[in-house]
């Protein structure tokens, strides 16, 4: 019984191991999501953190503040589909 307990400790400290290097791998991946052709970048990390955000001057209207904000929200959306296409598994967190 000692030797299958042993077994399976060693199996999850692997295991352990594979996800903080997935981690780590996570905050050097970057993904750029865009909205209004352009008009509003997002960069994000791999683990969903934004890095970036370009906005185009020519976008911004005080009559228009709404649009703005939902251009953000695309672009914002658009970033995260990407980083979570990019994941080969979600981290545990």
């Amino acid at each position: 019984m000692g030797s299958g307990f042993s077994k399976m400790k060693k199996q999850a400290r692997a295991m352990q191991a594979q996800m903080d290097q997935i981690r780590e791998s996570l905050k050097n991946t970057e993904a750029t999501g865009t909205a209004g052709n352009g008009l509003v970048t997002i960069t994000l990390d791999g683990e969903g953190n934004m890095k970036c955000i370009t906005i185009k001057p020519e976008c911004v209207t005080p009559d228009d503040v709404e649009g703005l904000q939902d251009l953000i929200l695309a672009a914002f959306a658009d970033a995260k589909s990407k980083v979570e296409q990019d994941q080969p598994m979600k981290p545990f967190m």
